[in-house]
Formats: C-alpha cells, sequence, structure tokens
C-alpha cells in the first residue's frame, strides 16, 4: 500500500471520536484536510446527558451510534477510506463481559462489515493499551529476563510491594517494556489485547492493513473528570482542586510513563500515512518513569496549594507494581513526544477550571471500587 495522501479528501471515520483521545485525533486529521465523520455513543460517565461536546468542530459529520450496532456501524462507514478505531470500555470494575462486548467484539464486527460488504476501508488504526503487558519486563541479577505473573493476594495484603523473580523469589529491577510480549492481568488489558489480535491478523489475512496502538497513560485536556475510575491526572487534580487529598494505592511508589494526548494523535496520524507500521503494534508513551508520589508532588506545585498525597495502605487488586513503555520502535518512524508532564497537569487543570460541574467525583466511586473487592486495605 502507498502512502496516503490527503490530496483527494481522504474520508476518515473515527470511533469515539468525541472522546478524548478520539476528538484530538479529529483536530489533527481536519488541520491535515481529512474529511472527518464520527461514531459515538455519548455514554455516560465520559459524556453527560448524550450531549455532543462543545469542542467537536461543526466540521465533522457526527452519527450517535454503538460499535456493537451494525446498522449504525455499517452507515458509519459508508464511503469511508480509512478507519481510526478508537471507542473504548474502561473501568475498574468487574462487569467483564462488557469490556469484551465493547472492545472485541465491536472490533470484530468492524472488519466483519468491512470483507463481508466489501468496503474499500484501506487502513485501520486500532486502539490498545499498555495494560496489555501486566507487569511488563524485568531483570533478575541470577536468572535475567523476567515477564513475572500478576503479584499473589497474600504478598499484597501484607504489604510487600515489589515484584520478585518468579524463579528464586528475589529482588528484581524493572526495565522499559518493548512490543515483544504481553501478559494482560485484568478485564480490560484482556479485551484490549483480543481488539489488537482482532485487528492485525484478520486485517493482514484479508488484506486491510491494521496497526494496533498500545498507548500509556494519555493525559491532557477533554479527559472526563466525570469518569473517577481511572487516571491519575484527573483524580489527582481534581481532588485537590476541592481541597482533597489524592490517595495514592500501595505506598505511592509505583512507577508509570505518562503521554500528551496530542502526541498521541500526532502517533495516530502517523501510523495512518506511513506503510511502514502495516500490520504492526507500537508502544506509544511519553519516555520518562514518574512514581505516584512524585506525580502528586508535582500536581500540588502547578496549582499552587500545599496538600500531600494520602498512603493509607490500600491496594488495587490485579494492579500492575511498574510498567514504563519503551518506544524505540515508534521512535524508528520519526515520533517523538514533545509535551513534558509539568505542561501537561497545567493543561489539563486549565481545561478542568472553565468546565461546569467540575467537583470530586472520586469519594463515591472509591466506595464503590471498596464494596466491589476492587480496592481492598493491606494488613
Amino acid at each position: 500500500m502507498a502512502t496516503l495522501s490527503t490530496t483527494t479528501m481522504t474520508k476518515a471515520l473515527v470511533t469515539g471520536g468525541a472522546g478524548f483521545i478520539g476528538s484530538h485525533t479529529v483536530d489533527l486529521l481536519l488541520s491535515k484536510g481529512y474529511d472527518v465523520r464520527v461514531l459515538d455513543a455519548l455514554a455516560p460517565p465520559v459524556h453527560e446527558a448524550g450531549r455532543v461536546p462543545d469542542y467537536l468542530p461543526a466540521a465533522v459529520e457526527f452519527i450517535r451510534g454503538d460499535v456493537r450496532d451494525r446498522e449504525a456501524m455499517l452507515g458509519a462507514l459508508d464511503g469511508v477510506d480509512v478507519v481510526f478505531h478508537l471507542a473504548a470500555y474502561q473501568d475498574y470494575l468487574t462487569d467483564f463481559s462488557t469490556f469484551f462486548d465493547v472492545n472485541a467484539t465491536g472490533t470484530a464486527l468492524l472488519y466483519e462489515l468491512i470483507v463481508n460488504e466489501r468496503l474499500p476501508v484501506q487502513k485501520v488504526v486500532v486502539a490498545s493499551s499498555q495494560a496489555v503487558y501486566g507487569e511488563g519486563a524485568y531483570t533478575c541479577p541470577d536468572h535475567g529476563a523476567q515477564y513475572p505473573p500478576l503479584r499473589p493476594e497474600a504478598q499484597l495484603r501484607s504489604k510487600q510491594w515489589d515484584v520478585c523473580c518468579p524463579v528464586c523469589d528475589g529482588p528484581m529491577t524493572y526495565r522499559t517494556t518493548d512490543e515483544s510480549q504481553v501478559r494482560p492481568h485484568n478485564s480490560y488489558a484482556m479485551s484490549k489485547y483480543t481488539e489488537e489480535m482482532i485487528a492485525v491478523n484478520l486485517g493482514q489475512r484479508y488484506g486491510i492493513p491494521s496497526v494496533g496502538m498500545r498507548y500509556s497513560i494519555t493525559q491532557g485536556p477533554r479527559q472526563s473528570f466525570r469518569n473517577a475510575y481511572s487516571g491519575i491526572c484527573r483524580i489527582f487534580v481534581t481532588r485537590m482542586l476541592a481541597g482533597q487529598q489524592p490517595v495514592a494505592y500501595e505506598d505511592g511508589g509505583q512507577l508509570r510513563d505518562y503521554v500528551y494526548v496530542g502526541d498521541v494523535a500526532r502517533a495516530n496520524v502517523l501510523v495512518l500515512e506511513d506503510e511502514r507500521a502495516d500490520n504492526q503494534v507500537f508502544n506509544v508513551g511519553g519516555g520518562h518513569a514518574t512514581s505516584v508520589l512524585a506525580y502528586g508532588a508535582l500536581v500540588a506545585e502547578v496549582l499552587g496549594v500545599d496538600i500531600d498525597i494520602a498512603v493509607p495502605g490500600e491496594y488495587r487488586f490485579g494492579d500492575t507494581r511498574h510498567i514504563v513503555s519503551d518506544i524505540s520502535k515508534l521512535r524508528g518512524l520519526g515520533w517523538e513526544p514533545s509535551t513534558p508532564l509539568r505542561q501537561i497537569i497545567a493543561e489539563y487543570a486549565d481545561w478542568a477550571r472553565q468546565q461546569t460541574g467540575l467537583g470530586d467525583y472520586y469519594a463515591a466511586a472509591e466506595q464503590v471500587m471498596k464494596q466491589l473487592g476492587t480496592v481492598r486495605l493491606a494488613e
């Protein structure tokens, strides 16, 4: 397949295009001359009362519909040249079937329609997640490279947070994780890995070049503060703006990498337009490891507040200790994360202050997670 050109007004469908990553991808596509259509269910809690967000440009053709709805998907695909399949379901609850229904079945339906209806779709880019790695890559001084399993519940109950070598039970050092091996631990991660396998394998089999994008923790403006189940930026910023202490699970020493949503949008469009990316998966990360406590301190500094992070000894069942993505492969295509963490936090805080209904949505969500056993207290 030749590198895509926008000289003939390429028609792009963005599922989930009214959402966080989707809307920023839409903006970039429009700026590059694409004709853009969005399919979005406008589902709560991300969206309020089914309302199309104000930030979605008038130039976009909008269709309200669910990626599991055959007729809605078929209508959205009409006349489309390329697809960004970014619609997804994510939370920390135990509604396991919903993860696979939306993330996996919706993706399978996309390819089913393209193949069976002989649609002239030239390329598909699908949203996956860093979560597919589970604990990711570590090094044991005696046994070398390791990809450890989920930490045992008994270990977490006794506040032994660090990952041990699965061979000798000794201490290990985390290292950045490349795309070569996956160990999904939770329902979201398993559903996203299933989604990317559907895309890349069926795409290759039926001649539909496809790319899976394994996003690290993506942050920036438009990340809904109503969805309190995930996203350290929105949780820490909204709680501190409300004068409340954010909560760090475990000891707050977990390491993550964070990437700006605008940089993610650039990566999405890059792999669409570059045939070298066809039928592959790529990490999309920030390139730097940051602990939860260091992140919280930076949020307080940016907001100009004197609020410490609470560390009550709680943990999220099934969570990962350290995971930092190796982004060398995407860098090989010429992409580089360009936005520092301080700027990401500042931009999100500025956006959040301008929104109506800004509040602390985490407290209620925390109670639900505790009732369901998602958040547990160590001994």
